[in-house]
């Protein structure tokens, strides 16, 4: 056995002394044809940095699913449905893997571009100002007609003028009861994106910034075709806050930041506001001191971001930094993974599904 020079063997640190932070050996990938990706996740487990961090994501992610205690909420924010990443979350609403999504206007928009039969392009150049002349729009490296765009929100704002015909004056709902309904219309229409899956599988869909996005533009057309239409946000929290009551422990999956991940984490620590006592019926939460707050944190979190810590943002704050919120449990189950979500998120979701099929 190798000697350490820190007073014994690797086995006698771990022994005795507190010295049980060495929690594994590193072993050297190998290359293996036709390898499973979930072999070589498992494998790359045993190695550094990300790839290790990527295997630990696939672990924690599987465990919080098979946990019949945990209710599993995902936040879904970026530019990913368009970078081609929609068909993924559809997948995870299939199988029944979350029960929640939270996600931004945009993502749950422009995959509808796709669903009715237009596409995105990838870009050799950038010339921007030739874009916009020949009517298209640029997403990093890729770009998409705006008459496509167009076509989609159009599409969502005939939704809205047959809704408020329907229900008559000028109806008032919370994102996810707009959502539900819509998710309807489009499936009776053969659309099959996120939100028509969402409606199949009853997933409920949140989306708290919804106007910042081609629901927003379709609600303005609307308006100028004479029917009104009113988002309450008020009405989302509360709605999503009220499931406090009904779930026993959450795991949480952040595909990116922004309000979708602060608006699930503020659900381990806000639905207790609700009730007189500050505790939430049935469950018992922490408590800290100088407040009668009761907090009721995420047993598992998973984040893929590429965000920094060190500005402060949201975005990148580590799920550590939501212990001290009272946002994550202490010795839960957590993993930042620091990488783009166009790579993570397609090797995570391969990995489950060969490790765990469909539910």
């Amino acid at each position: 056995m190798h000697e350490f020079g820190l007073g014994g063997t690797l086995e006698e640190l771990r022994m005795g002394g507190g010295k049980d932070f060495l929690v594994g050996r590193v072993e050297a990938l190998e290359v293996i044809p036709n390898r499973s990706i979930d072999d070589l996740l498992r494998a790359m487990g045993k190695t550094g940095f990300q790839g290790r961090r990527l295997s630990e994501a696939v672990d924690v992610i599987t465990e919080m699913i098979t946990d019949e205690d945990v209710t599993v909420l995902m936040g879904y924010a970026g530019s990913l449905s368009v970078a081609g990443q929609w068909k993924i979350i559809k997948w995870f609403i299939e199988n029944g893997f979350i029960d929640v999504l939270v996600p931004t206007g945009a993502n749950i928009s422009e995959d509808i571009v796709e669903a009715m039969g237009h596409s995105y392009y990838q870009l050799g150049g950038k010339d921007d100002p030739h874009l916009f002349r020949e009517g298209y729009n640029r997403y990093f490296d890729l770009c998409g007609a705006e008459s496509d765009y167009f076509e989609m929100t159009s599409l969502i704002a005939e939704f809205i003028c047959d809704l408020v015909d329907a229900e008559g004056g000028n109806p008032c709902m919370s994102s996810r009861e707009f959502l539900r309904r819509f998710g309807e219309f489009l499936d009776g229409r053969g659309i099959d994106c996120i939100v028509s899956a969402a409606y199949r599988h009853d997933v409920d869909i949140f989306c708290p910034a919804i106007v910042d996005s081609p629901y927003g533009d379709a609600i303005l057309m609307a308006y100028g075709r004479g029917r009104r239409l009113r988002i309450d946000n008020a009405a989302d929290y509360i709605e999503f806050m009220s499931m406090a009551e009904r779930v026993r422990e959450t795991g949480v999956i952040y595909v990116g930041g922004g309000v979708p991940k602060d608006f699930i984490q503020l659900f381990a620590v806000t639905p207790d506001l609700m009730y007189d006592r500050f505790e939430v019926p049935g469950r018992r939460g922490l408590k800290r001191k100088g407040v009668e707050e009761s907090f009721y944190p995420h047993k598992y979190a998973v984040q893929i971001t590429t965000d920094s810590p060190q500005w402060g943002g949201l975005s990148g704050a580590t799920l550590e930094e939501g212990i001290s919120w009272g946002k994550e449990l202490i010795g839960g189950r957590m993993v930042t993974v620091y990488c783009d979500a166009t790579i993570a998120l397609p090797i995570i979701a391969h990995a489950i599904a060969e490790r765990l099929g469909s539910r």
